[in-house]
C-alpha cells in the first residue's frame, strides 16, 4: 500500500471515531435530563373529588367554596407536582361510580382502604390514620363494654358503620341506623333518636368543638387499621404521580402543618 493510500486511510478512521465520540455524549445527556414524572404533571389539570360533608376533613364553606383536611392536601399535592387542581363536591354513595366513570381523576375525601374499595380502584400510600370513637350522651348511661338494646348511629359506606354492622346489628337487641353523612347520624343523637354514634376520633371532636355540652367521647379508641388514601382508577400512572409528592409533603413538614392546622393536637 502507498504512503498517499496509508495517509487516506488514516485520516477516514480517525474522523470516523471523532464523530462516535461526539455523538454518544449527547444521547447520554438527554438521557439523563429526561423526568418523565415531571413531564407527566407539570401544567397538567387534575379533575379531584370530595364530599364536602365530613368535617374536619372536608365540607361546604356558607359560600359554596369546598375546605379541610383533604382540601388541603389536595392542592398541596397538586402544588408539589406543579399541576392545577379542580376539586369537586360528589355525594359519597357516588363518589366512587363517579371516578369509575371518569367525572374526575382522583378521590381525596377521607377515604379508608377496604379489600372491597381495591378490587375497584387504586389507593396511594396513606396520608392519614384514623382510629374510632364512642360518641354520646356524657348522662353515664352508655357503656361501650356492655351494649345492649340500643340504637347505634354511624355514616352509610364507611368503615366505622361497617363495624357497627358486623359487630352490633340485630345482636343484644342492638339496632343500626346508618346515615348519608355524619351530620345527621350527629342530629339524631343530639335530639335522641339514638342513643350513641361510632365516627372517626377526628370527626367526632370537630362535632363536639360546636356541641360541648352534654356528650362526650365515651371508652377507649378503637384501632381498626383505618389509613386514609387518594383513590384512583384501577392502572393510572397518577397513583405514582401523587405518591412522589406525598413523599415529597411528608418528608419536608408540610403534611404534618396541615394535620396540625386542621386537627390541633
Amino acid at each position: 500500500m502507498s504512503n498517499s493510500r496509508l495517509l487516506w486511510s488514516s485520516m477516514t478512521i480517525t474522523a470516523a471515531l471523532m464523530l462516535s465520540a461526539c455523538s454518544q455524549p449527547a444521547n447520554d445527556a438527554t438521557d439523563a435530563s429526561a423526568d418523565p414524572a415531571a413531564a407527566d404533571t407539570s401544567g397538567k389539570t387534575i379533575r379531584i373529588a370530595t364530599e364536602g360533608a365530613y368535617p374536619p376533613f372536608n365540607y361546604t364553606n356558607a359560600d359554596g367554596s369546598l375546605a379541610g383536611y383533604d382540601i388541603d392536601v389536595a392542592n398541596a399535592l397538586c402544588d408539589q407536582m406543579q399541576a392545577k387542581c379542580e376539586i369537586v363536591a360528589q355525594d359519597w354513595d357516588g363518589i366512587i361510580p363517579g371516578l369509575l366513570a371518569q367525572k374526575y381523576d382522583a378521590v381525596v375525601a377521607g377515604m379508608s382502604i377496604t379489600p372491597e374499595r381495591q378490587e375497584k380502584v387504586d389507593f396511594t400510600e396513606p396520608y392519614f390514620a384514623n382510629t374510632m370513637v364512642w360518641l354520646t350522651s356524657t348522662d353515664g348511661k352508655f357503656d361501650p363494654m356492655a351494649i345492649s338494646n340500643l340504637t347505634l348511629g354511624g355514616q352509610r359506606s364507611t368503615t366505622p358503620g361497617a363495624y357497627l354492622q358486623d359487630n352490633y346489628e340485630g345482636k343484644n337487641g342492638n339496632t343500626v341506623q346508618l346515615y348519608d353523612n355524619y351530620d345527621n347520624a350527629y342530629l339524631d343523637l343530639k335530639s335522641g333518636r339514638s342513643d350513641a354514634v361510632l365516627a372517626e376520633k377526628v370527626s367526632a371532636k370537630s362535632w363536639l368543638a360546636d356541641n360541648p355540652e352534654g356528650f362526650g367521647i365515651v371508652g377507649d379508641e378503637i384501632d381498626n387499621d383505618d389509613n386514609i388514601a387518594i383513590a384512583v382508577r384501577k392502572g393510572d400512572a397518577l397513583r405514582d404521580d401523587f405518591n412522589k409528592a406525598l413523599s415529597e409533603i411528608r418528608s419536608n413538614g408540610e403534611l404534618a402543618r396541615l394535620e396540625q392546622a386542621n386537627f390541633g393536637q
